[in-house]
């Protein structure tokens, strides 16, 4: 019973991992303008699966470290 609760949980939480990376990358990075980074943000908040993918595909390439 406990193993498959605990099987159950990690599958459902495994598709969060990209969106809650992308948040906190896109947060703590710089972009070529404040309303880029904004775009990036409500992408990866408004299309929870597919946008935290398309950010890590697209957009981090779009990300500095700040100076």
């Amino acid at each position: 019973m406990t193993n498959s609760w605990i099987l159950t949980a990690l599958i459902l939480a495994l598709p969060i991992i990209p969106n809650l990376w992308s948040i906190w990358h896109i947060f703590y990075r710089d972009f070529p303008s404040p309303t880029e980074k904004l775009a990036w943000l409500g992408v990866a908040v408004f299309i929870p699966v597919l946008g935290g993918i398309i950010y890590i595909l697209v957009g981090r390439r779009r990300a500095r470290k700040p100076a």
